[in-house]
């Protein structure tokens, strides 16, 4: 098998069994602690029964937490189990004394969680229907039982004796609630009015009683409080002249004392003075004199210490001024010494250098004047031995010459613009010119010279015609 198999087997295996474990994660179903889950078609469930029996039901189910749901057998459904709150009202009842009254009252209802037949009850009554059908059905069975209580009741009970009703409506209504898997949680009595002026008539005398004994009491009370008033205000304005004669007196004798130990506290405060004044000069002078130690201390340790200061600065002076001057001075000293050895030196070398090239360069122009002094005598002894034939021969050689220098400048153009002004062609015009130089050059080889180069060849050909 190879490596790839391999990795491929263990990569299927992988996600074999992590797509296991999420199918099961899906399949597992919470549920919060206010509702109730409830899975069928599958695994059976089991109660007890009132009488102590086990009975085993086609569902189970199950109040917070969660558990494993099989998706291919099993269905799962929640129905909540908060409470309900129910409000009603009933109208035109008839009491036990035959009053016809309205009613409002209020309840909170829920599903009873306390056993499992309970539970069992709830959920076959109740699982299509759900909040609405439990409020609904609890409603029909409140109202009818508020009905049947009001007509054991008179009026007077009803206001008087609303615990009793409660608590008969409570117990009459749980009885029929167990059967259906329910629980009431609590009643109230909110209202009960009469449409017919019962109540009205009935509180009248009460009324009227109350507020007759209401104003004869407080018309005694007044009485009383205007007798008890004046009495108070006499008791208590010969308090205050009692009271303002006793202040008088307990002032005047406030005053002699006050006199007597003023007296006393100025003659101790005039001896604490004087002797505050004393301690205080002798103190003063105490710190005078310390004062005077401390300053003469000061001033002997700054002496001393001004002292060490300047020995310092002499020490630093020397290290790091004098020292310093002085090895700089010395440096100095030995690289003047140097320099000057070496300008000596190097002057020295120059000057014998440029006397040993001056020596060379007169010995060379020595050389070169007698080598142009033997070329020069040598041309002028061949040049003695030419004759007139020879140096008319000679500068005929360089006429060539002379006439290719004449020309060579028209060589260098690249382009020449000719304007014809006068019927003749341009390039005539510039061998004319050419020829007309070179025809000039006898005459100017004859002022240089002296040479009359015309004659020359005229004497030549005048003999060769004879010959």
């Amino acid at each position: 098998m190879s490596a790839l198999t391999v990795i491929i087997v263990i990569v299927a295996v992988v996600v074999l069994i992590a797509f296991v474990l999420w199918y099961l994660f899906r399949q597992y179903r919470k549920v919060g602690p206010n509702e109730i889950l409830i899975i069928s078609g599958g695994k059976k469930g089991k109660i007890t029964l009132p009488d102590g029996t086990v009975q085993e039901i086609g569902f189970r189910f199950r109040i917070g937490g969660g558990t494993f749901v099989n998706p291919f057998l099993e269905r799962v459904e929640r129905m909540p189990i908060e409470v309900i709150p129910i409000r009603g009202k009933v109208s035109e009842v008839m009491t036990n004394n035959s009053i016809p009254v309205n009613a409002e009252y209020a309840a909170q209802v829920r599903i009873d969680t306390h056993d499992d037949y309970a539970l069992y009850l709830a959920i076959t009554n109740f699982l299509s229907k759900g909040t609405e059908g439990i409020r609904e059905v609890s409603q029909t069975i409140l109202e009818g039982k508020v009905r049947e209580l009001i007509g054991q009741f008179t009026v007077e009970d009803l206001l008087t004796k609303r615990n009793d009703f409660v608590a008969r409506i409570s117990g009459d209504t749980q009885a029929d609630f167990n059967q259906l898997g329910l629980s009431l949680m609590s009643f109230s009595l909110n209202d009960v009015v009469d449409t017919q002026g019962y109540l009205e008539a009935l509180s009248r005398p009460h009324i009227t009683e109350a507020k007759y004994k209401a104003e004869v009491d407080q018309a005694e009370k007044n009485r009383d409080i205007t007798i008890r008033s004046a009495e108070a205000r006499k008791e208590g304005e010969i308090a205050r002249l009692q009271a303002e004669a006793e202040i008088a007196k307990k002032n005047w004798q406030n005053e002699a004392l006050k006199s007597e130990s003023q007296v006393e506290v100025n003659k101790k405060k005039a001896h604490a003075d004087m002797a505050y004044e004393l301690e205080r000069y002798r103190i003063q002078q105490e710190l005078k004199a310390e004062e005077y130690k401390v300053k003469r201390l000061e001033l002997t340790e700054n002496i001393q210490l001004e002292d060490l200061n300047i020995k310092k600065k002499q020490k630093e002076l020397e290290a790091n001024i004098i020292k310093p001057a002085e090895a700089r001075k010395q440096q100095i000293v030995t690289e003047a010494e140097a320099e000057s050895f070496r300008i000596k030196a190097e002057a020295q070398a120059k000057l014998e250098a440029k006397a040993a090239e001056d020596k060379a360069e007169a010995e060379k122009l020595r050389l070169l004047g007698e080598a142009e002094a033997k070329s020069l005598q040598a041309k002028a002894k061949a040049y003695e031995s030419y004759n007139q034939a020879a140096i008319y021969q000679m500068i005929l050689k360089k006429m060539p010459e002379l006439a290719s220098a004449v020309s060579e400048p028209l060589s260098k153009l690249d382009k020449i613009v000719m304007i014809e002004s006068d019927g003749k062609l341009g390039t005539s015009k510039i061998t004319g010119q050419v020829a007309d130089i070179l025809s000039q050059l006898p005459e100017i080889v004859e002022s240089l010279t002296g040479a009359d180069l015309k004659k020359y060849l005229r004497d030549k050909l005048s003999k060769s015609d004879e010959e």
